[in-house]
């Protein structure tokens, strides 16, 4: 691994190439201290659930500290309660030394949580799919990039939980793949974010008859067509309107980003079109996906997520990350 990096340092200082970084983190609810918008019960400002001024901003301080380890160029959030959650976040961050001066977030329909983007980049644009007009799905943020003449597009997701069956993850699955078909599969296109699915979720799932309603179908591997790719990056074959899940290039100790009832998972992806697998451009290097896992994000052999005591009334005690580890990979531009 160290030897692949230090080889993509050298090639971009001699041949004038541009490394940039994408990541997505789910950051557990971060919900705002407005009195307005729908909120979760325990997230109610100045109740007796203790979220409050001094909780709220240890949480950002938290979520901070995560994020300018991770030091992306361009990063998806999920689970980010309102605009002006997402700005104190920034504005954190900025404390800390770590400048997003772009940023979006999928706020057209009143859902607890969304998804968003801060970005180092400007955006071409950014607009939101809206998979259903029900509160039951969130929306897609789909933004565009344009870096050193090339460009890029980004989708953000938050499917539906595992508290829900197969049957709506398919349906954002499919909104998206429609997106995808109007741009057009030769593109560069990166879809990542929260998916509420493993990467060989048609594996795992199976036969759970409670999300399989789908005749073993899922949306991430049957409808984002990910089963033809599964070998590392470097001896991926084209595959024609197919997406490259980068997890298959991950070291076997990295492929995860969750931990459940002591198991690990990959609830968090990041996929790829197929010409950000050919080199020239702007393309995926070879061996840069993983989590951060740094010893801070757990305890206990757990991932150390934002803290909340048992009982009628759960209370906030300031402590804690996220209950998801951020994934991150790196990209090549070429100014040539």
């Amino acid at each position: 691994m160290k030897l692949v990096l230090l080889l993509v340092v050298f090639y971009s200082i001699v041949f004038g190439d541009k490394v940039i970084k994408i990541a997505t983190y789910n950051v557990e609810n971060l919900f705002d201290l407005q009195n307005k918008g729908y909120k979760y019960k325990e997230y109610e400002p100045n109740t007796k659930s203790n979220w409050n001024l001094k909780t709220y901003k240890k949480k950002l301080q938290n979520l901070s500290k995560v994020i300018k380890d991770v030091d992306a160029d361009i990063l998806a959030l999920q689970e980010i309660h309102s605009l002006q959650a997402l700005k104190d976040l920034r504005f954190t961050l900025k404390q800390k030394g770590l400048y997003y001066q772009y940023y979006k977030i999928a706020d057209k329909k009143n859902t607890a949580i969304k998804v968003a983007f801060l970005s180092k980049y400007p955006f071409v644009y950014a607009k939101e799919l809206q998979v259903t007009s029900t509160y039951k799905y969130r929306n897609i943020l789909e933004a565009k990039f344009r870096i050193d003449s090339n460009d890029f597009y980004m989708f953000v997701n938050h499917w539906k939980a595992k508290s829900g069956p197969e049957s709506m993850r398919v349906r954002s699955a499919k909104i998206l793949r429609d997106r995808i078909s109007d741009i057009g599969y030769d593109k560069n296109i990166i879809l990542l974010g929260d998916f509420n699915s493993d990467y060989e979720e048609y594996i795992k799932f199976k036969h759970k008859r409670k999300h399989n309603d789908t005749n073993s179908k899922t949306g991430i591997n049957h409808v984002l067509r990910t089963l033809k790719q599964t070998t590392k990056a470097k001896d991926v074959k084209y595959e024609k309107d197919n997406f490259y899940n980068l997890w298959y290039d991950a070291d076997a100790n990295k492929k995860y980003s969750y931990i459940y009832k002591g198991k690990k998972e990959s609830l968090d992806n990041i996929l790829i079109s197929q010409s950000l697998l050919n080199k020239r451009g702007i393309s995926y290097i070879y061996n840069s996906i993983a989590n951060l896992d740094k010893k801070y994000l757990f305890k206990k052999n757990k991932i150390y997520r934002w803290q909340l005591s048992r009982g009628r009334i759960q209370k906030h005690k300031g402590k804690g990350y996220s209950d998801h580890l951020p994934v991150m990979a790196k990209f090549r531009i070429s100014t040539n």
